[in-house]
């Protein structure tokens, strides 16, 4: 299934300061039901937004209305746990193009990457920085620059780069899924066939 291209982000973003979220906590194992990508955004951290009478939790970050934006800042070690790839499901679904964080678990950002969700890996310093201007105004702005893959503090200039797989990269930058690039290159593939022969 075809994406939506991504090129440059200007965005707001929506902290989540802790370490270790694993993909039960993303999205709990009672909501994966659903076979479509579409209707996991609404149970996003899911036991963290919402108490035991279903009633929204204030201070949980994405049920504060200081805070909105297409990029989600997560704490270290952000994806841990199974595999499930419901989990970067639900972060596109809730609206979240972009994901930050120090570090992320391989099957994490390998499903993040196929839904369409970019997973921007930050040291730790520079996560601290995202996160201290995000407290000292919930408005502040943030670039991700894929083509030259930077993630910036617009505020103060500071910018860092982040790496990306080339093939992931060339499919984000023209919206491709795995099928679509190979359709993209049929001449390249049919002409080499024919050489084959």
């Amino acid at each position: 299934m075809a994406k939506d291209k991504f090129h440059t982000l200007v965005s707001r973003a929506v902290p989540v300061d802790v370490e270790n979220v694993d993909t039960d906590q993303i999205i709990p194992a009672r909501f994966l039901k659903a076979t479509t990508r579409e209707g996991f955004g609404d149970n996003l951290f899911r036991d963290w937004r919402y108490d035991t009478d279903n009633q929204p939790i204030p201070e949980f970050p994405l049920n504060n209305p200081k805070y909105s934006g297409k990029i989600l800042v997560g704490g270290k070690n952000f994806g841990s746990g199974s595999s499930r790839e419901h989990a970067a499901w639900a972060i596109y679904d809730a609206g979240f193009r972009v994901v930050v964080s120090s570090f992320f678990a391989d099957i994490f950002k390998g499903n993040a990457l196929n839904t369409g969700l970019l997973p921007v890996t930050v040291s730790e310093g520079f996560l601290r920085k995202i996160f201290d201007a995000i407290e000292k105004d919930p408005k502040a702005e943030f670039e991700t620059n894929l083509v030259d893959q930077t993630f910036t503090i617009l505020a103060t200039g500071e910018k860092e780069s982040f790496e990306i797989n080339t093939y992931k990269k060339e499919c984000m930058i023209n919206g491709f899924d795995d099928i679509d690039y190979l359709l993209n290159i049929k001449k390249d593939i049919e002409a080499f066939e024919s050489s084959r022969a």
